[in-house]
């Protein structure tokens, strides 16, 4: 507890308060956030007011969250393990990615960065190596942070990549994760299309990860329980507390960015920083082995990016006509007249109570094992 308590605090005050320092630092280096302004054919609400507000804020928490997670780690006699270590790379990595395209576009002076594969192509040389060392690095009871299976509270027996042999498992495997980490990835980075909504959000989607990694710690399954898990009500987690450590990091330093990032927000997280989120959410899903729960509890992420989906699919099935005035589904609502804060709070709400739904399908699950 004292390691979850000190991470969080940490993190938060990391970014809390030198926050300002790091913008003085974007003015100076000219990190301003490129609004994409209308022409033909683009309907979109106009942002140009947020022009050159300081952006690439995502690695302010991005640093929080290393900064804490390290710090709460050693102070309380729990050292960083192969799945903290996993959650960092995929923060890491897929910030990395985003943090290109935030270059490119400020360095431009255009909205357009990297290109939609492009960014895909980084993100899955990112999973790869996450998806190999999860596989690998056993504990003393042989547990490895990832599993070949897909789960949705634990791991489903009967979905196993490699019951299907060694390299169509491995092919398969590594292109399950793939999509989990593109998926989530992009998500998130609809999402943040408003002051605060990605970072509110994220708050609630982390927040409920942690809170599941730090119950499968206290129902971790005895020596006695694991060749019989599916049986029982623990889990198979192979760093569940670590797991929550990094968890609380993520949240602190997201509580304290969202200070500055709120409306009216004084800097932007960029694709920096919602990439690195998505990274966070795909990566702590993976190794608390609940992927397909995380559908609901990043609820609001699928839901900006089913949106626009829907909104595509729509398009071409009716030859042009438009089933939202705009997607993501937040820019429809601001077409509709819908302040900027009424829309973010409104969808911190969702975000909210699909993340504890989440929580609460999970416990409900244990409770029928007992």
């Amino acid at each position: 507890m004292r390691s979850l308590l000190t991470a969080a605090a940490i993190s938060l005050a990391f970014t809390l308060f030198l926050t300002p320092l790091f913008l003085r630092l974007f003015r100076r280096w000219g990190w301003g956030q490129v609004i994409r302004t209308d022409g033909e054919n683009f309907n979109a609400p106009k942002h140009e007011l947020k022009r050159g507000t300081p952006t690439m804020g995502g690695v302010v928490f991005i640093a929080g969250t290393i900064v804490g997670y390290l710090i709460g780690a050693y102070t309380g006699y729990n050292p960083p393990t192969a799945s903290g270590w996993l959650v960092l790379w995929m923060m890491v990595g897929f910030g990395a990615v985003g943090f290109i395209d935030d270059f490119l576009k400020v360095r431009m002076q255009h909205y357009a960065g990297l290109s939609g594969w492009k960014k895909i192509a980084g993100q899955i040389i990112v999973v790869i190596p996450f998806g190999i060392v999860a596989l690998n690095f056993g504990d003393t009871y042989a547990l490895t942070p990832g599993s070949a299976y897909i789960s949705f509270f634990r791991d489903i027996p009967l979905l196993s990549f490699m019951a299907l042999g060694p390299i169509l498992g491995w092919f398969l495997y590594l292109a399950w994760l793939a999509l989990l980490g593109v998926g989530f990835s992009n998500s998130v980075n609809l999402t943040d299309g408003l002051d605060g909504l990605a970072a509110g959000a994220g708050i609630f989607v982390v927040g409920a990860y942690s809170l599941i990694a730090f119950w499968q710690f206290n129902q971790a399954c005895s020596t006695a329980q694991l060749a019989d898990d599916y049986l029982q009500a623990c889990y198979q987690a192979r760093d569940p507390l670590d797991l929550a450590i990094v968890g609380a990091a993520v949240v602190g330093s997201l509580v304290g960015f969202l200070w500055w990032n709120a409306p009216k927000a004084k800097v932007f997280m960029g694709d920096v920083g919602s990439m690195a989120i998505g990274g966070v959410v795909a990566a702590m899903a993976i190794l608390t082995r609940t992927e397909m729960l995380g559908v609901l509890i990043a609820g609001l992420f699928v839901l900006s990016s089913g949106s626009v989906v829907l909104q595509r699919l729509y398009f071409k099935a009716t030859k042009g006509k438009r089933l939202f005035l705009m997607s993501p589904l937040h820019h429809h609502f601001e077409l509709r007249g819908w302040p900027e804060v009424t829309i973010v709070v409104r969808f911190w709400i969702i975000a909210g109570m699909l993340a504890v739904s989440g929580v609460g399908l999970f416990y409900v699950e244990w409770l029928s094992k007992v």
